[in-house]
């Protein structure tokens, strides 16, 4: 079973388990996911403060206010895997790579939260769970890990 999702246009890092006690610790129990998020863009340092202390999105059909989270500016573009379809570039105007991280995890949140602050999301990938990075894994790229920290077997995808 997949621990946590990611939506059909985000990639990084997918953890898989046959472990139903892991997968509902890591879901549940507020363990850092941490992603890099591309946005449409150079995103003001009001916005970040704004995302920081969480904004109102909607979920199930309510508006939810996001738990508090941390959120910088990357200062350069990550060192990623090319995507096998383009985004659009800086030939369209500016664009801002920033990092969050999240103790919680709605439907497709950090898009949401990003939109909300009027800078939507271009790309969108999730580099680590708890202290499991992607590390270097190429697309489509598995690795098995043994945690002492989670006590199971985990296996992690680089998704694409």
């Amino acid at each position: 079973m997949a621990i946590g999702r990611l939506d059909e246009k985000s990639e990084g890092l997918l953890l898989l388990t046959t472990d139903g006690k892991l997968s509902d610790t890591i879901n549940r129990s507020g363990i850092e996911k941490e992603y890099y998020a591309q946005v449409d863009g150079a995103i003001t340092q009001e916005a970040i403060e704004q995302l920081s202390h969480g904004v109102v999105i909607g979920f199930d059909g309510r508006k939810y206010k996001t738990k508090p989270c941390i959120v910088s500016i990357l200062d350069r573009v990550p060192e990623l895997p090319e995507r096998s379809k383009k985004l659009r570039d800086d030939r369209h105007g500016p664009t801002t790579w920033i990092r969050v991280i999240l103790r919680e995890g709605k439907f497709r949140q950090v898009r949401k939260m990003t939109s909300a602050v009027g800078y939507p999301t271009l790309r969108l990938v999730r580099v680590r769970v708890g202290n499991i990075t992607l590390d270097g894994l190429q697309p489509s790229e598995v690795k098995t890990i043994t945690t002492t920290d989670m006590n199971s077997q985990v296996i992690a995808v680089s998704s694409l």
